[in-house]
């Protein structure tokens, strides 16, 4: 009996798709989600974020390079920080779109005590410069604001090729992003603020990825997706999608 329940355990795992493993979180992640630093708003905002989930499913390790795209005040990029350490480094790649307050929120973040390794740069809205080749690209909840004219005017194909060529070998594109119902269109991603997942993935596949990762920790069920997530009836509950490409 013993034996037959062990291997039906081993053809459960086998069955089960990766993306609903839960990934390992590091004693590195604990120490990053606990940085004093870190601003009450941010930790209160934990709770719904689930940052340490997030980070380890990204796979965020020691030593790495990171590009951050658009920081929006530096929630994620002192814990990014804190794990890549020393010897790693994280550009907090900025936009002046969302005006100065934003902007100095996250160049703040460099000017911290052990946050040294935090290069902040500010470029006009869907443009980004790299000084060297990144283990990992990170954006979280603004892949569907380039699709809103009002902002500007951005060339998906041409921004996730830019991502794939600054990206070492093998490298990371990890996003999150809230979902839209299929079909949803740039006018209607202007107003809900959220991306259908099918648009996302064709695109940035289209670039040269491949989705090698998708968790469901951020996923709400319950959301119709028909709302605007800073409706009230839903913000901070949207239904989220956390995808991880590797360049090919």
């Amino acid at each position: 009996m013993r034996s037959f329940i062990v291997m039906f355990a081993a053809l459960l795992a086998v069955a089960a798709p990766a993306a609903s493993v839960a990934a390992p979180r590091s004693s590195a992640i604990a120490d990053a989600v606990a940085d004093p630093y870190r601003p009450k708003a941010d930790r209160d905002a934990d709770a719904l974020r689930k940052p340490a989930e997030t980070l380890a499913f990204a796979g965020v390790r020691r030593g790495m390079v990171v590009g951050e795209f658009l920081p929006g005040g530096g929630y994620y990029t002192r814990m990014l920080s804190d794990i890549v350490g020393p010897a790693g480094k994280v550009y907090a790649l900025e936009t002046t779109r969302w005006g100065q307050e934003n902007i100095d929120a996250t160049k703040a973040v460099a000017s911290e005590p052990g946050h040294r390794n935090v290069v902040f740069a500010a470029s006009a809205f869907g443009a980004f410069d790299l000084p060297e080749k990144v283990d990992l690209f990170w954006t979280t909840l603004n892949y569907h604001d380039l699709h809103i004219a009002k902002y500007g005017v951005v060339d998906m194909a041409k921004f996730n090729r830019h991502v794939h060529d600054s990206l070492k070998p093998g490298g990371i594109y990890f996003i999150t992003d809230h979902v839209a119902n299929k079909g949803t269109t740039d006018d209607e991603i202007a107003k809900l603020h959220r991306i259908d997942k099918a648009v996302l993935i064709k695109e940035v596949e289209a670039a040269g990825f491949k989705l090698v990762g998708e968790s469901r920790a951020l996923a709400n069920p319950a959301d119709p997706h028909t709302a605007t997530v800073f409706d009230k009836s839903i913000r901070g509950h949207t239904d989220q999608m956390m995808l991880r490409f590797r360049r090919v």
